[in-house]
């Protein structure tokens, strides 16, 4: 009876104490991408007095980085679909006009088709207007992801006594993107920023070891571990760099607001480090 009391007393410390993550739950819906605060800002930025007419030709991955074994010695650290994510964050602001060109090959292969298409009889209602041509850019977004650094800081904190242990320990990563805005006609570089965004893995575990009698060994141990995702994290730089890009270019008369707000608007001003600006 002893041996069962300490026994349902540990697992209940275990359960009370350390523990407080929900256990894996059943298999759960699709839904939209979590979205950080630096989304909520681009929402927040003020209107432009017009969209800018921008092109993405990709968002390439420079940090060299792989995944470390056991996971895979072939599998990149970072996503490598960080285009698909400046055009999001782009779009977001409501600065941009994006133009398709990681895809551009697929889109003049469509207008092949239609051109083809059109040249038969019966021609499909959907086709039968003839094609405008395609939009020209004024500025390029170029950049990288350019580092991603690991066990930038690392740590951890416990307790034992008499054989019942609780433990934490944390692991901070880095990543850095680069994002720069370049004139099409002149091919200067108008804006250029840098973000920085850190990537937080936390475990908590707790453990019993402990002989409740002669050769009777109570031994239980349980825990969980919480790991940032790097994309998500990755998402949130690029959007940033989106918000510091669109700040300097007002900060630098490069483009306007709608309503002629300068560089003091708040939402704008927080991310030019003037976070006193009313």
């Amino acid at each position: 009876m002893r041996s069962l009391l300490l026994a349902i007393g540990t697992m209940a410390l275990l359960g009370g104490c350390s523990l407080r993550e929900p256990m894996p739950a059943d298999a759960q819906a699709p839904t939209l991408t979590p979205r950080t605060s630096t989304y909520r800002d681009l929402l927040a930025l003020p209107r432009p007095k017009g969209p800018l007419v921008a092109a993405v030709y990709g968002f390439r991955d420079q940090t060299g980085q792989y995944k470390p074994n056991p996971a895979s010695s072939f599998s990149t650290a970072v996503t490598q679909g960080a285009a698909s994510m400046l055009v999001d964050a782009m779009q977001a602001s409501g600065w941009f006009v994006v133009l398709e060109r990681e895809g551009l090959q697929n889109v003049l292969t469509e207008r092949k088709i239609i051109r083809a298409s059109q040249a038969k009889p019966d021609v499909a209602p959907n086709i039968q207007a003839e094609l405008p041509s395609l939009l020209a850019a004024n500025i390029i977004m170029e950049g990288a992801i350019v580092a991603y650094e690991t066990n930038v800081r690392s740590g951890g904190q416990g307790a034992r006594y008499l054989g019942i242990g609780v433990s934490q320990e944390y692991r901070v990563d880095q990543v850095t993107v680069n994002l720069r805005a370049v004139d099409v006609r002149s091919g200067r570089v108008l804006s250029n920023v840098m973000t920085t965004k850190t990537i937080f893995s936390v475990g908590r575990s707790a453990n019993v070891y402990k002989f409740i009698e002669f050769k009777e060994l109570l031994e239980a141990e349980a825990g969980y571990t919480t790991n940032e995702p790097a994309q998500l994290c990755v998402l949130a730089a690029i959007e940033s760099a989106v918000a510091h890009l669109i700040a300097q270019g007002v900060e630098r008369r490069l483009w306007q607001t709608a309503d002629g707000s300068s560089a003091d608007h708040p939402a704008l001003a927080r991310y030019l480090g003037r976070p006193d600006q009313p």
